[in-house]
């Protein structure tokens, strides 16, 4: 393997380092949008735009009902709940029906 002279190379790096008035790091206080070239600029399209506000609501919506844990609580303590064998097997048919498709 062949390493080839690097001085010129270090030397163009301190040079524009030194021009840059010694600064490794655009200026915080400066939009980004004045220290990316056009070509780095990025926009999103319709969907992607719509994804975001669609997982956003999904965020924001809790990880549990509330008032349905609350009704079947009370039904089972009432003993009125009642398990409906036909769409057990149904939705345990259409899970696993999905789960070899997929």
């Amino acid at each position: 393997m062949k390493v080839s002279d690097t001085r010129n190379q270090v030397s163009s790096v301190i040079q524009q380092y030194e021009i840059n008035g010694g600064k490794g790091q655009a200026d915080p206080g400066k939009p980004v949008s004045d220290v990316l070239n056009p070509e780095e600029k990025v926009s999103l399209s319709a969907k992607a735009k719509e994804i975001q506000s669609l997982k956003k609501a999904i965020e924001s919506l809790p990880d549990v009902r509330e008032e349905k844990v609350q009704e079947l609580k009370e039904q089972i303590e009432q003993g009125s709940y009642r398990v409906n064998g036909e769409k057990v097997a149904e939705s345990m048919l259409r899970e696993s029906i999905l789960d070899i498709l997929a």
